[in-house]
């Protein structure tokens, strides 16, 4: 059987490409065709290359992955699509072959070979986001934004300065204890992925975590020694790597000996969810990745999943929910987050226009592909701040960065476990991280 110009190695199946009848209900719903109007930059025309490529009438060069590299892998063409095409698995299986046979730039390869030596690594991260708290109140970042230093810097570097957290040094050292005890009768036994960017700069995220599920009712516990899940090497196609991170993660919450493993970044809990998929053809972990793939839960599907024990305090300020790519359209979880934030007292939530149009975060995508990245981020901002919230909430590390980013005032951005966390301990929100 021929793959065409794809090896043998899990080439995108021909039955998932005719499934596609290139009708173009995704287009409004991709973002890359929203930005440029470029057809081959849209699910459909990305499918048709993919079918060319198979049928063997184009090669795999850097004309085609371009035309993958700009997707985001935001999923929001499979949610649009009425044929039911299954354009992740496409993406999931085209990416891997052009990073094994399409050379890329010098300029590329350092680009991203700086990113997946630092990202997955939280110590790593630690020192960075060090380098970033003294950048800032040296009063450096002041500094080369007023003479225009920033400005004449490549894309990417410019990208990776603005997306900068304000965090405080204490918050980077922050550890959870390896066990919280359940409040009252114990339902559930949790695992919690602490995440790689997650502890490092979200660490008050975690400890909402885990103290809202003790509250209601579940023990949590921390693995010891866990690592990167592999959710960035996966969307990027590297898929050896994700493998064996996978492999790693497995081991490592096996041992926690838990019934849910719990997620709080969309990212990560989407690639976890995927292990099976990942590990099918691995003897000696297909079955075990179909066992934990199983078992993972983001921790507002959880919550819902959950009868609400713990009393609920008011908490007065209307909330713009931003739906994180892989939460809504990867794992289909849109209507939990928002329940749980209507069943705070006081809460308002409010709709944002174009919800389905990813930010331009994307796991690396912000930094690979910054110029189309900041385009998308300046729209989501544009039109968060057109709602006119007091809070916005969102469940991926990721887009609280790039909506940061982009905002022309200054509104708090929050995790919704971090509003749930507040309303159930009874603080205002401002004082919750504390």
């Amino acid at each position: 059987m021929t793959n065409g110009s794809f090896d043998a190695h899990r080439p995108p199946r021909r039955e998932l490409l005719d499934d596609c009848v290139h009708c173009g209900f995704c287009l409004p719903s991709c973002p890359t065709y929203a930005v440029g109007g470029e057809e081959m930059d849209s699910p459909r025309g990305r499918i048709y290359l993919m079918d060319l490529a198979e049928r063997g009438e184009i090669p795999l060069d850097r004309t085609m992955a371009g035309h993958i590299d700009s997707c985001l892998g935001c999923l929001a063409c499979v949610t649009a699509c009425p044929s039911g095409v299954q354009y992740d698995l496409l993406l999931e299986a085209t990416r891997p072959q052009l990073e094994r046979h399409v050379p890329r730039t010098r300029r590329d390869r350092l680009v991203r070979r700086a990113v997946f030596a630092v990202f997955p690594y939280p110590a790593r991260m630690r020192v960075a986001a060090l380098f970033g708290v003294l950048y800032r109140r040296l009063g450096l970042r002041a500094l080369t934004h007023r003479l225009g230093i920033v400005d004449r810097l490549p894309a990417e570097l410019r990208a990776a300065e603005g997306l900068l957290p304000p965090v405080k040094v204490r918050s980077l050292f922050r550890r959870l204890p390896a066990r919280v005890a359940a409040v009252g009768e114990r339902r559930l036994r949790v695992a919690l992925l602490e995440g790689c960017a997650q502890r490092v700069l979200f660490g008050d995220v975690n400890a909402a975590t885990a103290r809202v599920l003790a509250a209601e009712g579940c023990e949590v516990v921390v693995p010891e020694g866990q690592r990167c899940c592999g959710a960035l090497n996966l969307h990027a196609g590297l898929e050896d790597d994700a493998a064996a991170r996978a492999r790693r993660l497995i081991d490592t919450f096996e041992k926690a000996e838990a019934d849910v493993v719990v997620a709080n970044v969309a990212g990560c809990g989407s690639s976890m969810k995927e292990y099976d998929r990942l590990l099918a053809d691995d003897p000696a972990y297909a079955e075990r990745a179909a066992r934990f793939a199983a078992s993972v839960r983001d921790v507002t599907e959880l919550l819902a999943e959950l009868e609400p024990r713990a009393p609920r305090h008011p908490i007065q300020a209307k909330v713009a929910y931003h739906d994180a790519c892989h939460l809504a359209n990867a794992q289909r979880i849109r209507r939990q987050p928002r329940d749980l934030l209507r069943a705070v007292p006081g809460i308002e939530l409010t709709d944002i226009a174009e919800a389905e149009l990813c930010c331009g975060s994307a796991g690396i995508y912000n930094l690979v592909q910054p110029v189309a990245a900041e385009e998308l981020g300046r729209r989501k901002a544009a039109n968060i701040e057109a709602a006119a919230p007091d809070v916005i909430a969102t469940a991926n590390a990721g887009c609280l960065l790039q909506v940061r980013r982009f905002l022309g005032r200054d509104i708090p951005l929050v995790h919704p476990i971090e509003i749930l966390d507040a309303s159930i301990r009874g603080v205002p929100l401002e004082r919750a991280r504390r």
